[in-house]
């Protein structure tokens, strides 16, 4: 049978509707909730999955991802917070535009490009993927496979975390655990301790739920704070005119083009993307004085550009085995469970699989965006659930997704114990990422180098280590190197957030005027919510009454 009519005859299957449906209710509380990340829903999910088809699995833990990544504006617009760090930049308008009546337009407008965002991105994963996969194929051998995978940790390593000796510690820690269980090469257990359950390794699943699951969900008992910020409940209008539309269409242009670059490049994410988005869009508008003050067009670029790099990290995942981001480092390691190995022998086992995967993610964006775009005020309501509840909903699905991993109790304690790891090394600031892309990707690289060490003594250097290895080698290289002497120039009090690793100074201090303003001019704003601003906003209005006087 034709591998395309394969492919999308699977997802015509009923059951294919009822599994599509649970991801995307989950994908939107996942979002709804800020602190759930879609990586922790993704991994909780898939210890749930292990016992369905793969093309059913992969309907579910797809349509979350994607689903994540329109919910997750709800809480950014409505209350200052990201749902996901994807979300991050969104806040820089949307909640604005939300303390200015217009959150149901901000909603309108992130829903609409989204949308836009997820489907160029697909067609990018359609373009791309196959001459990618291809290529790596045929030109592709031992050494540039070990190159890859020390070039993708290495991205990793370079993007998320501001300290590169945190960031190779964390790689590092990753390949460690990489080596515990059986060398398949000789057959040798390493590091088991003689333990049984330690024979086949460390239960990758049970990790990631306990670095990005159960960590997270400790972090939040621990650092916990009754906040007096409440939704935004006046939601204004929900449909954009025409001219709204046409203003945000060079900002959608300008995020489109910024998310589909930077998706392709392993482990960047919907973060970095937004926020150089949102940047380039302010650079390029004709009014850039607004951006940081209720802008559409910042919110159509900030969103589309987080939204972009979906197709993009697929892409780099299916056609190389390289994921492009944490939720498609669980996604490898779901496949690999079910017999399926991504990378450039996919395409040509598997082409099937391959439209499967895409038809799931297209289908899962049309109904994502009908779902958003239904008046959200049930998704508010969300918003107002106490956290001990959802906390002790987490805790409880954690702990039966791992158990149904494997049936056995010390997956259950070794989720645990990499939750306390994870809480460690939040409070540490060293990344999660290198250490899960270590343990994924550390095996495939110590085979890949042990073939090629073998091979050496035989041939030539050169006719062993092709340039296609020693340029990936040295990319990794300076992508450690080039972020460490950046951060080296900045003053220290300037590593922290995010934002400055990305903005311009001038952006920044953009950012913060934007804001001020806002807060001393509380007669513009026709919310019936206040937040930390309420004093600066109080002191203004004091100030205004003096000067009359």
């Amino acid at each position: 049978m034709n591998p395309f009519i394969e492919g999308v005859s699977s997802l015509l299957d009923i059951s294919m509707l009822l599994y599509m449906g649970i991801g995307l209710v989950l994908g939107f509380m996942v979002g709804a909730f800020p602190g759930i990340t879609a990586t922790m829903a993704v991994a909780l999910a898939a210890g749930f999955t292990m016992t369905l088809e793969p093309v059913q699995g992969l309907a579910v833990l797809l349509t979350i991802y994607v689903a994540a990544n329109f919910g997750d504006r709800v809480p950014s617009i409505l209350i200052n917070t990201p749902g996901t760090p994807a979300s991050i930049a969104t806040t820089l308008d949307g909640y604005p535009m939300a303390k200015q009546g217009r959150a149901g337009l901000a909603l309108t407008i992130s829903a609409i490009v989204s949308a836009v965002g997820i489907l160029a991105s697909l067609v990018l994963f359609s373009v791309a993927a196959v001459p990618i996969a291809n290529f790596a194929r045929d030109y592709f051998k031992s050494p540039e496979l070990f190159a890859l995978v020390v070039f993708g940790i290495a991205i990793m390593i370079g993007i998320s975390s501001k300290s590169m000796l945190k960031g190779v510690l964390a790689g590092l820690f990753g390949l460690m655990l990489g080596t515990v269980g059986t060398y398949a090469a000789t057959a040798d257990q390493r590091f088991t301790f003689g333990s049984l359950e330690l024979v086949e390794g460390v239960n990758f699943i049970a990790v990631i739920i306990g670095l990005f699951g159960i960590a997270e969900l400790f972090d939040q008992l621990l650092t916990h704070r009754k906040s007096s910020v409440r939704p935004i409940s006046s939601l204004g209008r929900w449909w954009p005119n025409r001219a709204e539309l046409k203003q945000s269409g060079r900002a959608t242009a300008v995020g489109g083009a910024v998310g589909l670059g930077v998706g392709l490049i392993p482990a960047a994410g919907g973060d970095i993307a937004g926020l150089i988005g949102w940047e380039r869009a302010r650079k390029a508008s004709r009014h850039p004085e607004e951006f940081g003050r209720g802008s559409i067009e910042g919110v159509a670029a900030s969103d589309t550009a987080s939204s972009a790099t979906l197709g993009g990290s697929l892409t780099t995942t299916m056609a190389l085995g390289i994921p492009g981001d944490s939720v498609m480092a669980v996604m490898i390691g779901s496949m690999i469970i079910w017999g399926i190995t991504p990378g450039p022998t996919l395409f040509s086992n598997r082409p099937d699989l391959v439209v499967s995967i895409a038809g799931i993610m297209l289908i899962a964006t049309l109904l994502s965006l009908a779902l958003s775009l239904i008046r959200m005020r049930g998704m508010v309501k969300l918003l107002d659930v106490p956290q001990p509840y959802l906390w002790s909903g987490i805790l409880i699905f954690c702990i039966i997704g791992t158990y149904a991993t494997s049936n056995s109790l010390s997956t259950v304690a070794t989720m645990l114990v990499f939750g306390v790891v994870g809480v460690l090394l939040k409070r540490m600031q060293v990344p999660a990422g290198p250490v899960v892309l270590g343990l994924l990707l550390g095996p495939l690289a110590e085979e890949n180098l042990a073939r090629t060490l073998a091979i050496l003594p035989s041939k030539p250097f050169f006719e062993v280590v092709s340039p296609i290895a020693i340029l990936l080698l040295a990319l990794a290289v300076l992508s450690v190197v080039m972020p460490a002497i950046r951060a080296a120039r900045k003053p220290p009090e300037r590593r922290a957030a995010i934002e400055d690793s990305v903005l311009p100074t001038e952006t920044i201090t953009q950012i913060a005027h934007a804001r001020e303003q806002l807060a001393q001019n509380p007669e513009l704003l026709t919310s019936t919510v206040r937040s930390i601003d309420d004093k600066g906003a109080r002191r203004a209005r004091r100030t205004k009454k003096e000067n009359e006087k």
